[in-house]
């Protein structure tokens, strides 16, 4: 089966190569290039691109436990959205007395709702190293705690993604709430620096753009390192023949827990690395919808693949940046509709369909 091909080290060096000269490129284009030159790239398109590869890095999480464990996930929005209102309650703590209201503590939204005092759990978001440990720790601690009851009790297929969809759904639900401690609607915004760094500053968007580089490309590296260790082979057994890997003795609900909980955390890092360029975070991120996408990316580039996952989520949300823009109300139809395309024309994605047009190529150039 073309699930279980490995991937192959020439397609590791080529997309890493291209991602590293892109971050090389771009950065260059934007900081030593004058507005005026042809080929400079402007601070919006750099901070529009860093968001496409905190994306990126989502979608690799997501075909890790898709391709690769057969768990199709319709709550990773959720993973994401918790490493990004750990980054964003970090960003919020730094702004101290600078916000509206004057406040040396307490954010905005907090004073404009009569808070006294800060939440317990808004405790040591003001250290640096604290916020980064929960944007690992607050995805990995739900998904080792949901993957636990799930595998445990052994919920597979159509059913496990349903309670990912649930689970998603009623954490929106409780974010929605301004009891929550979270901004309710509005979310945590008005960001200003990060680790002392003017955020609004051209420097500063390009470290987040090569940081959300460097991010991908070790993510993809670690995923690829797994799926081609024993562990991987486990996993892929998993996926194809549960029964039969359990037969001769394998513990299938300890690999996929831990294939799982490393997925959420790739996406809690994900979700760290695009609040700090968007700006703002709000409850919309745990949207059941927007974790459908997230599938939609990683179907249309190609799943098991890895940089298939990736190629998907630069293209569709490319199309996305140009087609709200265009046609706004017709997007969502546009995204069903690749959906629909990508499940019936192109099952192995677009990464199968190159492959599939490279072994084509090779009988004639023996043959020549």
């Amino acid at each position: 089966m073309w699930l279980t091909q490995p991937l192959k080290e020439r397609q590791t060096r080529v997309f890493l190569a291209v991602l590293l000269a892109a971050l090389l490129l771009v950065s260059l284009a934007n900081l030593l290039l004058p507005a005026a030159h042809p080929l400079h790239v402007s601070t919006y398109t750099v901070t529009l691109l860093g968001k496409y590869l905190s994306y990126a890095l989502l979608a690799v999480a997501v075909d890790l436990v898709w391709g690769y464990l057969g768990i199709l996930s319709l709550g990773h929005g959720a993973f994401f959205a918790l490493g990004g209102y750990a980054m964003g309650m970090y960003l919020m703590r730094q702004i101290g007395d600078r916000g509206v209201y004057g406040h040396p503590e307490l954010p905005d939204f907090m004073v404009f709702l009569n808070w006294d005092s800060l939440p317990w759990y808004w405790a040591g978001f003001d250290m640096a190293w604290f916020a980064f440990l929960m944007v690992l720790l607050a995805p990995g601690l739900l998904a080792l705690v949901f993957g636990f009851l799930a595998f445990r009790s052994r919920v597979t297929g159509v059913y496990l993604s349903i309670i990912t969809q649930a689970l998603t759904f009623a954490l929106m639900l409780a974010f929605f709430r301004n009891e929550m401690g979270f901004g309710g609607n509005n979310g945590l915004t008005d960001f200003r620096e990060l680790l002392g760094f003017d955020l609004r500053a051209d420097t500063t968007r390009v470290g987040l753009f090569i940081a959300s580089g460097i991010a991908l490309a070790l993510g993809y590296w670690l995923c690829r390192a797994l799926v081609l260790s024993k562990l991987g082979r486990v996993c892929v057994a998993s996926r194809d023949a549960q029964a039969r890997t359990r037969f001769i003795g394998y513990r299938v609900e300890r690999v996929q827990l831990f294939v799982f909980v490393l997925s959420a955390m790739l996406a809690g890092v994900a979700g760290a690395l695009y609040v700090p360029q968007v700006g703002i975070i709000n409850p919309s991120e745990f949207s059941p919808l927007f974790s459908i996408e997230i599938v939609v990316w990683v179907a249309l580039g190609g799943r098991a693949t890895l940089y298939g996952a990736v190629l998907g989520a630069l293209l569709v949300n490319y199309a996305k940046t140009v087609f709200t823009g265009v046609m706004p109300d017709a997007w969502l139809f546009a995204l069903g509709g690749l959906f629909v395309v990508a499940t019936v024309l192109l099952p192995r994605g677009i990464a199968g369909l190159l492959a599939r047009r490279r072994s084509s190529a090779a009988p004639k150039e023996a043959s020549a």
